[in-house]
């Protein structure tokens, strides 16, 4: 019968700088195999005129879209498989891979992933292999991200979301299928070792009130897998010595204990790991804010402040941060895992007073944008520094975004941002200034002369 497993080989890799990868190789004899059985959807899209299948065919397909198959050790199951896939897009390149960690139990961070095609692969405790969307698809799992001065990493990756916490350790099972899972990937898309990376690696922030400016330090979120000791369980033999965005100065490094997790020896790695993992460490104290524990979610309604005397507030109820008393205890929704909450643009007078408060030092950037109450928009390079600093009580402001638009009749949203204008942080601005989410917008009832806002 041939080769069963579809080949979707990827374009050539850009050359990488020696002094960037640091390479302890050891013997090794080989990757295990790693091939399930592809579904009929993992073969390219088209119309294919095929006899109907007899009653055994039926039977079989029906098994293959409900049940895990069984390959060289592992189980790979369609059970969570997104309903979200048709409507991805293939990816014009991939390049790397990315490792995450749920930061919530199996079943909550599933259902969710599943629900909106957050990722590729899950690797559950029990060593299973879950696949949520084809691998030569877009899933939306990287959020705000940049490597090496390309944004949008979702366009360009593969990923894998482990079942577990970035400061607790992984399953035996998880260890050995996360391996011969990966070296599937890589020898179908080409990608070295050192193109295998966290999350974190990847993940950056807009400016907020801890940070003037973009910065490293968004997602703790599968550091560990950058640890020597569990790259090593993982058949990778090289990685990235530095961060190349830091280093060129289009982000700031935000956490510099995280960068050693990242990016330090084995010693400096393990030093920097103990940070995260004593009891003090969702407890704000000297060294540890908020911003430090919740990252991007300090602010949320969803993350609560338990005080040393007991009273308790939520992260969108505080107004001074500067005041938080030493001994105040961070409590994170679980159930919100990886990504959190669904970044949103912010507002002058609700979540900061001034533009320079929700958009630090970028206020005046070509991708900072302003959305007056009454309508129009205008990004910070549009503006002088005095309109920006007297904008209107109400004005919303979209921090790392392009503007596309305006709509005509003819213009076909999908080719401007892919499947991504259907992303809840992507928005689309109505002539009378109503400012609505992707997710909930009909591709059908698109109004003219709207504009699109996604992120860059």
């Amino acid at each position: 019968m041939g080769n069963r497993w579809p080949s979707f080989r990827a374009s050539a890799l850009s050359s990488v700088p020696v002094d960037a990868i640091v390479d302890r190789r050891r013997p090794f004899s080989g990757r295990p195999c790693t091939r399930p059985h592809p579904t009929r959807s993992d073969f390219p899209a088209g119309n294919r005129r095929r006899a109907a299948p007899g009653p055994f065919r039926l039977v079989r397909l029906a098994g293959i879209t409900a049940a895990a198959f069984v390959a060289c050790g592992f189980t790979f199951s369609n059970v969570y498989r997104s309903p979200r896939n048709s409507e991805r897009e293939v990816r014009k390149s991939t390049t790397l891979i990315i490792l995450h960690t749920t930061e919530a139990p199996a079943k909550s961070a599933l259902s969710k992933l599943s629900e909106r095609g957050e990722i590729h692969y899950v690797v559950d405790t029990d060593g299973r292999v879950y696949r949520i969307i084809d691998h030569r698809r877009v899933a939306f799992h990287c959020g705000r991200s940049m490597w090496d001065g390309r944004t949008r990493v979702d366009d360009f990756s593969v990923g894998i979301e482990v079942v577990g916490y970035h400061n607790k350790p992984i399953t035996t099972k998880q260890t050995i299928n996360l391996a011969a899972l990966i070296g599937e990937i890589q020898s179908i898309y080409k990608i070295p070792d050192e193109r295998v990376i966290p999350h974190s690696m990847v993940a950056y922030g807009a400016p907020n009130r801890f940070h003037k400016r973009s910065h490293r330090g968004r997602k703790r979120c599968g550091m560990q897998f950058a640890t020597w000791a569990l790259r090593q369980k993982l058949n990778l033999q090289t990685q990235p010595r530095f961060d190349p965005d830091v280093r060129a100065k289009r982000l700031i490094n935000a956490d510099p204990y995280l960068a050693q997790v990242l990016y330090g020896s084995a010693q400096e790695q393990d030093k920097a790991l103990a940070k995260y993992k004593t009891e003090e460490s969702t407890v704000i104290g000297p060294g540890r804010t908020a911003w430090d524990i919740a990252r991007d979610a300090y602010n949320s309604q969803s993350t609560l402040y338990v005080f040393p005397d007991g009273s308790k507030r939520a992260g969108n109820t505080i107004e001074s941060w500067t005041r938080i008393p030493a001994g105040t205890t961070v409590l994170l929704d679980d159930a919100l895992g990886d990504d959190g909450a669904v970044e949103s643009f912010k507002i002058i007078g609700t979540d900061g007073k001034t533009a320079a408060d929700l958009a630090g030092e970028e206020t005046g950037l070509e991708t900072t944008y302003y959305i007056y109450p009454a309508g129009g928009s205008f990004s910070g390079a549009e503006l002088s520094a005095k309109a920006i600093a007297t904008l209107p009580l109400g004005t919303k402001v979209l921090v790392g975004y392009k503007r596309a638009g305006p709509i005509t009749s003819g213009t076909l949203v999908y080719e401007i941002c892919g499947s991504k204008w259907k992303a809840a942080d992507t928005y689309f601005l109505y002539s009378h200034g109503l400012l609505k989410p992707g997710d909930e917008m009909d591709e059908g009832k698109i109004p003219v002369d709207a504009y699109l806002f996604y992120k860059n």
